[in-house]
């Protein structure tokens, strides 16, 4: 079937809870619409959905959540929004509802639309490799179809009775600079011959709330040991620059701060400190050392420890499947702490050639450019009732 056999327009309730979700839902709503036009999207997003014509039902900003503890200030306005959806699947019907991880929820949802008739796509599979394995069961049962971007995960599912289909990763169309170096150094008025140092606290209020002043106080001890050292901060634009600054203004560092040019700036670092999720595949994509660090609750933390039987937490390592890159975890991540291992990063020229040899492996196991395309298609097909491709 093609978009001019269509006989009528289609509604897609597209779900995307986090801010890396807002951007892959974004590029897979252009492609969809490549592939008709009249297609109508509605559902959670942020601004990036938003720009491709997706009409918000509520923003993602509201509903991100880190750990369990987190959930409970938010709990009766995430209620509300599954109650929503729910109500437009039963009454409204769409032709297909689009997940994009954010799995406690979207799981929910989608048993909801399953009930309802609706057909389900999920894009970007819950972590279950990483913990909490049963729900592959719920997974079969309510997930019509299920794009995957991680090499692994296509076998993991295969030997759970489950087939998915790997499109490969949607940052390999993303990640990428706009600039030249040498502009890019002029923009953000950076020194070639001086050490660089990205900061990359997170997308969430709470995440940069608890992470930068680490970054922070890490870059002070940095700043002691090299004193030409440079430090830049591109700005999610999930997080509101005031706090930000504010926090900065009270360590007695000088950081630039970016909005937005994540790339640019990623890229120019001669290393960089970044919480655990998808800014550490971006900053692997870019080759760009890293240190990773990850803090939550400490009851999350303590519930984390039962479930999780996984020997990293930092994507680059877990595909890498070993060690490429430091991780502090909990207590360890302290000033103290991050300072050293960026200080050995940058004055051990062997192990930061190997690391970023190490990064360049990583880009290679992510699959092919196209993604959005492939699994625009998968979904396409699915609502459609057509063959995969």
């Amino acid at each position: 079937m093609n978009a001019s056999e269509i006989k009528r327009s289609r509604s897609v309730l597209i779900v995307a809870g986090e801010a890396s979700g807002d951007l892959h839902g974004a590029n897979l709503v252009r492609e969809m619409k490549a592939l008709d036009s009249s297609l109508s999207f509605s559902g959670v997003g942020g601004p990036k959905l938003e720009a491709e014509g997706v009409r918000l039902l509520a923003r993602s900003s509201e509903m991100a959540v880190v750990g369990i503890t987190e959930v409970f200030a938010k709990i009766r306005f995430i209620l509300d929004v599954f109650l929503r959806l729910r109500k437009i699947l039963r009454k409204e019907k769409p032709d297909l509802l689009i997940l994009i991880d954010y799995p406690d929820f979207n799981l929910r949802l989608a048993a909801a639309a399953k009930a309802a008739g609706v057909r389900v796509f999920y894009y970007i599979s819950p972590q279950v490799w990483a913990w909490r394995k049963r729900r592959i069961r719920q997974i079969r049962r309510v997930v019509d179809r299920m794009a995957v971007i991680l090499p692994f995960e296509k076998a993991f599912y295969k030997k759970r009775g489950y087939a998915v289909h790997f499109v490969g990763h949607p940052l390999l169309d993303v990640v990428k600079h706009t600039r030249s170096r040498e502009t890019a150094l002029t923009d953000f008025g950076l020194h070639d011959k001086r050490p660089i140092v990205a900061l990359l606290p997170g997308s969430r209020e709470k995440e940069v709330r608890d992470l930068l002043p680490v970054m922070l106080g890490a870059a002070v001890h940095v700043k002691e040991k090299y004193g030409e050292a440079q430090f830049i901060l591109p700005l999610a634009d999930t997080v509101d620059p005031q706090m930000v600054d504010q926090i900065i203004r009270a360590y007695p560092v000088s950081v630039t701060v970016v909005t937005g040019m994540i790339y640019d700036a990623v890229g120019l670092a001669d290393m960089a400190m970044v919480a655990s999720g998808t800014a550490t595949v971006e900053t692997a994509l870019l080759e760009t050392p890293m240190v990773i660090v990850y803090r939550i609750s400490s009851l999350t933390a303590a519930i984390g420890r039962r479930l999780i039987r996984l020997e990293h937490i930092g994507l680059p390592n877990i595909i890498a499947g070993r060690t490429l890159v430091p991780e502090l975890i909990q207590e360890d991540t302290n000033a103290s702490r991050l300072a050293d291992e960026a200080i050995k990063i940058l004055s051990d020229t062997k192990r930061y050639d190997e690391i970023r040899k190490g990064l360049a492996e990583i880009r290679k196991k992510l699959g092919e450019p196209g993604a959005s395309r492939r699994a625009a298609r998968l979904a396409f097909n699915l609502m459609n009732q057509a063959d995969l491709f």
